[in-house]
């Protein structure tokens, strides 16, 4: 039995090994020619996996260790009788901790949450983990999701052309959809980027087709956009560099990079392809999953508000302008950065000491969100 797998997906060597032949190359690199006599083939979303790599193979099961499919051709793959899995919900908390990093970053820079209304594009299983933690944090949420809003009713959601004059962040989680009704290639586009309520912060980390280049730089230019966020971009790894020029954080595609999302997106595509195969890994899961120097949390100051220190203990566990910086510095390493991402972990492996004599409102945001209090 033969297996090719991208070797940058964490955790997993070893897994497989007592029972196939293991090929690991990088993502992009894998050719037709490697996986011809493969029984299955796991994936990120370097590897296109289509007619042009796989018609003729042997491949019986195609499992991708991330939320998103638009590099597989499902189409294609169900007419050619090849089973396909992907890792829905995987690296939901890693996005989440992303978005709370930058809403951190804006509360300590003045932003009042009570007095801002923040609207989520796309509610999936990424964006209403958003919408918990936006709520938290006393932000004011409009939901947008046209196929939720059809199967549940209307009265959750907004349209989008509402939720974009009405927020002062909008944020989209939308998955990539080229074309029907629920088309979101280029969702914000030139026509759309113009409903924005003036100076808006606008975020993507969802695909980067989903925000017309041209459209968010006219955004800026004429302070539409006052602030912009972005971690995929169009054309990626090579990214415009007039637009990185203007982001306010600019990351390689990594706001689903914590070791806990790569670490369940790993499990979820061993288990897809040993059920397939009938191996006896079908509950395997990463034996050890590597954690910072230090996972506490520092005492806060204590002159700010409990939501400061709040705010000042989610840059502890994760802050955007780290990945920012990197990026900045060096663009052209934008493949390399995210080979060689650190180790981030997310809230729940977090511990906040309770001696320090936090107030009951900071307490309980620390528990809303995951911390451990100790």
């Amino acid at each position: 039995m033969k297996i090719v797998a991208d070797d940058k997906i964490l955790y997993i060597k070893g897994a497989l090994e007592p029972y196939a032949d293991v090929v690991y190359k990088e993502g992009k690199a894998i050719t037709a020619e490697d996986v011809k006599d493969a029984d299955a083939l796991l994936v990120r979303t370097r590897t296109k996996c289509n007619g042009e790599l796989l018609s003729g193979s042997s491949v019986q099961m195609v499992a991708t260790a991330t939320i998103g499919t638009d590099h597989l051709d499902t189409t294609w793959l169900e007419g050619a009788g090849i089973e396909w899995a992907n890792a829905p919900g995987c690296n939901s908390g890693s996005v989440r901790q992303y978005i709370a990093s930058i809403l951190s970053h804006l509360i300590l820079d003045g932003v009042n949450p009570a007095n801002t209304t923040l609207g989520i594009v796309g509610v999936g299983m990424v964006g209403s983990k958003v919408a918990q933690l936006a709520g938290a944090l006393g932000f004011k949420v409009l939901l947008n999701d046209p196929p939720r809003a059809r199967r549940e009713g209307a009265d959750l959601f907004t349209p989008l052309h509402d939720l974009l004059k009405q927020s002062d962040i909008v944020t989209f989680h939308t998955p990539l959809n080229m074309a029907g009704p629920d088309k979101s290639f280029h969702l914000l586009d030139s026509s759309t980027v113009k409903l924005l309520k003036k100076g808006a912060v606008v975020i993507n980390s969802s695909r980067g087709e989903v925000t017309q280049t041209e459209a968010l730089l006219h955004g800026l230019e004429q302070g539409i956009i006052s602030r912009l966020v972005l971690d995929v971009w169009e054309n990626e790894p090579n990214i415009n560099p007039v637009l990185h020029g203007r982001v306010w954080f600019g990351t390689p595609h990594i706001a689903g990079y914590s070791a806990d999302g790569k670490a369940n997106g790993s499990t979820m595509a061993v288990q897809a392809v040993s059920r397939k195969l009938n191996l006896p890994t079908v509950n395997w899961q990463p034996s050890h999953v590597p954690m910072p120097d230090n996972t506490t949390i520092p005492a806060p100051n204590s002159i700010d508000t409990p939501l400061q220190m709040v705010a000042q203990a989610i840059l502890e566990t994760y802050d955007i302008a780290d990945d920012s910086e990197r990026l900045r510095r060096t663009p052209d390493l934008f493949e390399q950065l995210r080979g060689s991402y650190p180790v981030r972990r997310e809230f729940q492996l977090w511990k906040v000491e309770t001696r320090h004599n936090y107030p009951a409102a900071a307490l309980r945001l620390f528990k809303d969100l995951g911390f451990q209090l100790v």
